[in-house]
């Protein structure tokens, strides 16, 4: 062992390394610190990439980027985006169906359905909410939900689909965070890009006032039995609701624009090509005018990665209707225009309903009316009593009284009876209430076309049994 000596005599000196200023050490824990929070947020607080070039079309995750920073981001990424309600197990999509640019009524949604996901399990439901229903508009009163849409349309240009997906939620207490809009020209033009589907159609039946060019009309049919449609057939199925039989009603149009959906999705599943989102991101792009959607490229990954693990064997298909067993019953509006409303008088039924579909238990239908409704139709919106009208045609002027029928459902009035008068020529036109008490429609049917009412009609001219107001139109009609 080495010793050394100390000499206690000497001194022994401390060498002491100068400090750091203190306050130089916060300011590189602050440049530190602000340098961290901006790599974070460039890396963690992006969205998941919405360019279809940045996904494998075969994995459907992000592709494998090249740098440091960029495999971070992947890191990140790699996991899949969350949809709006998966946490807590109920997705909601709500599907529009319109016209479009150049045909009547071009915003008036034909189709509405709440497409119901329950990724749990795997539950789909298509809930059809019929055209003719009457709900609150903020500012607006009681107004037809298909005309939802075209009201935000009027608002601003291209918001109709977001305003009716907020109407949608608050009418019905349900969280839709998502909405997709079609017209007619991107419905047929989607069912030809995966060459048409195959439909069992249920009944036969014929359709002669099926809408056609210049405001006439054309005669469609169908025969009944398995076949596969094309574009343009499959949108005279999906649109036809003055068939004959048990097909001539919005009810048994809802249920048809269910299985056209059903095939759709059968045929999109099946085709190889479509299976592919970056197919689909194409197809959306080149109808970009036709289709409008808040969907982000990144959502429709996570839609299709979802759609692998639902049941498509069993679906739940819920229609509200008028019938004996329904949930709606059939009134008017001050302004003429048949609705249909809840029959309890508020939607609170409805909507529990809608919300226990997957539940298999739900609401049985309730006669008596909630006193605390979320949402009440108010009695001096609605008349409560069925007001038939009738339009004979008092002229030689063939097919005046179909083409008045067309204008006058597509501005919301219902025409239960059209015909020729026993005898014609009709010099003059009129509205005839052939009840005894004055109602708003046939107000609304006059400054609508521009007609007089009148006490009674000529003598020669003899109504239909159970008719309230009757439109004779005369020589002097000017169309």
């Amino acid at each position: 062992m080495e010793y050394r000596p100390i000499n206690f005599l000497e001194q022994q000196t401390e060498i002491i390394k100068p400090k750091k200023p203190r306050w130089l050490i916060f300011l590189i824990i602050i440049i530190l610190l602000f340098l961290g929070g901006c790599l974070a947020k460039n890396i963690i607080s992006e969205k998941a990439p919405n360019d279809p070039e940045a996904y494998d079309p075969i994995t459907l995750k992000p592709k494998k980027p090249e740098g440091f920073f960029q495999k971070m981001k992947y890191l990140v990424f790699n996991q899949d985006k969350e949809l709006i309600g998966q946490d807590k197990d109920r997705i909601n999509i709500l599907l529009l169906g319109m016209g479009g640019v150049g045909h009547d009524g071009p915003f008036l949604t034909d189709t509405n359905i709440i497409v119901g996901l329950k990724p749990s399990n795997g539950q789909i439901a298509m809930i059809s909410i019929p055209r003719d229903l009457g709900v609150a508009v903020p500012k607006q009163g009681i107004k037809k939900i298909n005309y939802i849409n075209s009201l935000g349309e009027t608002k601003e240009t291209g918001t109709g689909g977001e305003f009716a997906r907020k109407i949608f939620s608050e009418t019905f207490d349900l969280n839709i965070p998502y909405y997709i809009r079609v017209d007619f020209k991107a419905f047929g033009e989607i069912i030809e890009a995966v060459g048409g589907v195959t439909i069992d159609v249920e009944n036969d039946f014929t359709d002669h006032m099926y809408p056609a060019p210049n405001n006439d009309y054309q005669t469609v049919s169908f025969v009944k039995g398995v076949q596969t449609m094309d574009g343009n057939t499959a949108l005279k199925y999906a649109r036809s609701r003055h068939g004959s039989g048990t097909e001539g009603s919005d009810f048994a149009r809802a249920r048809r624009q269910q299985k056209i959906l059903l095939a759709l999705k059968e045929k999109m599943l099946s085709f190889s090509t479509l299976s592919n989102p970056l197919k689909i991101n194409n197809i959306i792009k080149s109808l970009e005018n036709h289709i409008t959607t808040n969907l982000e490229f990144s959502d429709i990954i996570s839609f299709i990665k979802l759609a692998r693990e639902l049941n498509f064997n069993q679906i739940t298909n819920l229609v509200f209707d008028d019938s004996e067993t329904g949930y709606l019953k059939s009134t008017f509006g001050v302004d003429g225009a048949f609705l249909l409303i809840p029959k309890t008088g508020n939607f609170t039924e409805i909507n529990n309903t809608i919300s226990n579909v997957f539940s298999g238990e739900l609401t049985a239908k309730e006669t008596k009316t909630d006193d605390t409704p979320k949402q009440t139709l108010k009695n001096e919106n609605i008349i409560d009593k069925i007001i038939t009208v009738e339009i004979q045609n008092g002229t030689w002027n063939a097919g005046l009284a179909a083409r008045l029928k067309k204008r006058l459902e597509d501005k919301g009035f219902t025409i239960e009876l059209i015909g020729n008068s026993e005898t014609r020529p009709q010099p003059y036109s009129g509205i005839f209430n052939l009840t005894n008490k004055k109602t708003e429609i046939e107000n609304s049917l006059s400054q609508e076309l521009h007609l007089p009412i009148k006490q009674q009609p000529p003598t020669n001219i003899n109504a239909a049994t159970g008719t309230d107001i009757l439109i004779l139109l005369g020589e002097d009609n000017i169309e």
